[in-house]
């Protein structure tokens, strides 16, 4: 286990400053447009709902950034109400026939689930949702995460691992081989970081962007070697701390759209973040989205193998 002590230091080192309501862009970033054309970005965001329902909405960055609902993209009675805790994001990938196949993981009870189920042309149920048990003892976790990765889409080299982190602050690492996980890496001392977003995949390393509880945003590089070495970049100093959720997607040839969720008021705002590079990243404010997020859960849609390249 790789033990990085001195960014402990430094994550729980982050100011305390509230994120003002008017959202102007966080301290430090530089008022320019991230790399891509931040207007033509969009995100497609879900939620598991107190009634156990999927949502399915697409964010549109502009100014300011707007969300509206997908059709035949919502799944009804997918879980028990109120028993989902976490999800990591969810592939859903149409097939000629016009199903939709939807998968990823969650976490209902303290046990960790596969979840997959099919939609057929019109949104609805085909069948049942299949719901499937793959071990317990995560009633510490706070976040759960997959990163896929092919050196050719569909073939070739693949890499599938699976993150969580723990309420004390250790960032597991699991290789996910035939949907059996395999626990190959750990780093301790991340206890202040609130939650993180997966902003980049490739064949030597996978990197989330990091808020922490005292305000700061941070780069975690985690290399594909066994044991994995953690690499942490400050990106800014304070303002971050609002957002309990954070949800990225790639934006431009090597950006970033970012989205922060304030649980708090139920309200999202929208980032055109450049590629990360430290104090020196770009980071712009797009605003408040126009729409809430008030359901318990929140998960990024996407695409078995997606690209992130935000670092």
């Amino acid at each position: 286990m790789s033990r990085p002590s001195s960014i402990r230091v430094g994550l729980v080192a982050g100011t305390a400053i509230l994120l003002t309501t008017a959202l102007v862009p966080p301290a430090g970033a530089r008022v320019a447009t991230a790399e891509g054309t931040a207007a033509a970005c969009t995100m497609d965001v879900g939620s598991v709902t107190a009634a156990g329902d999927h949502t399915y909405r697409r964010i549109t960055a502009g100014a300011p950034p707007t969300i509206a609902t997908v059709a035949n993209r919502v799944g009804t009675g997918i879980y028990p109400p109120g028993q989902v805790g976490l999800s990591t994001s969810f592939d859903n990938e149409t097939y000629e026939s016009g199903e939709t196949r939807v998968a990823g993981w969650v976490i209902q009870g303290g046990a960790l689930y596969r979840s997959v189920y099919l939609l057929d042309s019109a949104g609805h149920l085909s069948g049942s949702p299949e719901l499937r048990r793959v071990g317990g003892g995560w009633t510490n976790f706070k976040l759960v995460e997959e990163a896929e990765w092919a050196l050719v889409q569909g073939g070739g080299l693949l890499r599938i691992s699976e993150y969580g982190l723990t309420n004390d602050g250790l960032l597991v690492r699991w290789r996910n081989i035939g949907e059996v996980w395999r626990r190959n890496g750990a780093g301790a001392g991340f206890e202040a970081v609130k939650t993180m977003a997966l902003i980049s995949k490739t064949e030597k390393y996978d990197t989330f962007l990091a808020n922490t509880r005292g305000g700061a945003l941070y780069t975690i590089r985690i290399s594909t070697a066994v044991p994995p070495t953690f690499e942490v970049k400050k990106v800014r100093t304070s303002t971050w701390q609002a957002f309990e959720t954070l949800l990225a997607v790639k934006c431009g040839l090597s950006g970033t759209m970012l989205l922060g969720i304030d649980k708090d008021t139920s309200s999202g705002y929208v980032y055109a973040v450049g590629h990360a590079n430290g104090l020196s990243t770009v980071i712009r404010g797009l605003g408040k989205v126009q729409g809430t997020f008030p359901d318990p859960v929140d998960f990024r849609w996407g695409l078995e193998f997606d690209p992130l390249n935000g670092e």
